[in-house]
């Protein structure tokens, strides 16, 4: 029989990818999510019957136990950018890791890959990287032979980061951007799937592997880029950190005295202190070349998903090749 994985958080933006190349590699695939028949869009990604979505709230013992019965390997994709209700980073990036690995160990499973991010630090006043940071400290505790993978901020296809921007710049004429001059390294999002599948697969030495693509940017450059693949001129926005701090104090105190109706998917206070620190390799620090994985460029793959954003979508070069056409 085949073996089996359980990837917690399969069905989300890093997860889905994880899973189509463990199913691809000939791995059943149990996808552990908390709304299961949302994520049946998973199934197609191998033979019927290899890819299944399976109920689970990573908050709770028995359903990460029920939901790792039978594995050879687990991954952790779990993660939070914004708490809501119950949904807070202690409970899910600290606790959550930490329960996966605890019950992993408990049930002899050989090999577990975690996914945190670049600025994991135990020591930060951000709840987000703080958080990972004692997440990690929680797998380790229990499996000292867990891949952990770090990655910048990720692109591809699904991502809320150049998508987001892209349709702020289809419908202003501005692009307000905090920490316009901190740094990133954006990674693609099925970089960071190979990097799983080679800890899965005992490929990769246990440790910490910090995942940056082949250019580092600052935030502005990165818009700029992002302007040119979709055809538009906008005015880019540096706001400045002391304001930002107030615009998500707003924001924040709105989501309180609202109950959570209002959740503040715009900007927290704890976003702001993440945007203020270079989100880049560390010198020294294990990557893709450890892993013998060679990062794509965000040229090679930024065209084949933000069109949709240019002002004539993909008619767009169409329009300019006939432009040039000469009667």
């Amino acid at each position: 029989m085949s073996k089996l994985v359980t990837i917690y958080g399969g069905s989300g933006f890093v997860g889905r990818y994880i899973a189509r190349r463990m199913a691809s590699e000939g791995w059943r695939v149990r996808v552990a999510v908390r709304r299961p028949n949302e994520a049946m869009f998973v199934r197609p990604y191998g033979v019927v019957g290899q890819v299944e979505p399976i109920l689970c709230n990573i908050r709770d013992d028995a359903s990460v136990a029920a939901a790792m019965q039978g594995a050879d390997a687990v991954v952790n994709c779990v993660g939070v950018l914004n708490e809501i209700g119950k949904n807070e980073f202690g409970a899910v990036q600290a606790e959550g890791a930490e329960r996966i690995a605890r019950l992993a160990a408990t049930q002899g499973i050989a090999r577990m890959v975690h996914i945190s991010a670049i600025g994991a630090d135990p020591g930060s006043d951000s709840d987000y990287a703080r958080t990972k940071a004692q997440g990690e400290a929680g797998v380790l505790q229990h499996m000292p032979g867990a891949v952990i993978l770090r990655p910048s901020v990720i692109f591809g296809t699904e991502d809320q980061f150049f998508n987001r921007f892209a349709g702020m710049a289809r419908m202003s004429p501005f692009l307000p951007l905090v920490g316009a001059d901190t740094r990133f390294q954006p990674v693609h999002v099925d970089d960071v799937a190979q990097a799983a599948v080679q800890g899965v697969l005992g490929r990769a030495v246990a440790g910490v592997y910090e995942l940056g693509g082949p250019e580092v940017q600052t935030f502005r450059a990165l818009m700029q880029q992002m302007l040119g693949v979709i055809y538009r001129r906008r005015i880019i926005i540096g706001i400045p950190l002391w304001m930002a701090r107030i615009m998500a104090g707003v924001l924040d105190i709105a989501k309180f005295i609202s109950f959570q109706l209002f959740p503040n998917p715009i900007l927290t206070r704890d976003q702001v202190k993440n945007l203020r620190r270079d989100n880049v390799v560390a010198e020294g620090a294990k990557g893709f070349a450890d892993l013998g994985i060679e990062p794509v460029t965000l040229e090679a793959v930024l065209p084949e998903y933000l069109w949709k954003f240019r002002p004539s979508g993909q008619y767009d070069d169409i329009q300019n090749s006939a432009g040039n056409l000469r009667i």
